[in-house]
């Protein structure tokens, strides 16, 4: 039975986030509700995709990350090492001081790239990863 109405809930954020996001949702026409719910849909839609398909697949992971937080580099080294089967090249390119965007080139079984994406994401000072993957 599905449920009716709205349910109130509460969030921390970083004042920047917040005013960055308050910026772009205000040029979109809509309010922080309406722009929740669609960030809320387009992570589950995403994150669907990671726990139900099956094969091989390809793509590219596309990176931020703030190459000052120590041994975050390293971390990230390493990581790529242990998943040398499934990428086929990356490319590092700096942003600014601190950010750096790493893209990421794969492919593998999904299962791979799923714990691949999810062994970045765990890294202190990633600060996001997109997946784009499209199927032979």
């Amino acid at each position: 039975m599905a449920k009716k109405g709205v349910s109130r809930i509460s969030i921390s954020l970083p004042p920047d986030l917040l005013d960055e996001f308050d910026k772009i949702i205000k040029q979109m026409g809509y309010d922080r509700s309406k722009a929740i719910q669609i960030s809320i849909r387009n992570f589950l839609t995403e994150n669907k995709w990671m726990h139900e398909e099956k094969g091989i697949v390809m793509g590219a992971l596309a990176m931020i990350y703030d190459h000052e937080v120590k041994g975050l580099e390293e971390s990230l080294t390493d990581a790529q090492h242990l998943y040398s089967d499934i990428i086929s090249s990356s490319m590092h390119i700096h942003l600014d001081e601190r950010n750096c965007l790493e893209i990421i080139a794969v492919k593998g079984k999904v299962e791979s790239i799923r714990d691949l994406t999810q062994e970045l994401m765990s890294k202190r000072g990633v600060k996001q990863i997109r997946l784009a993957i499209v199927t032979p």
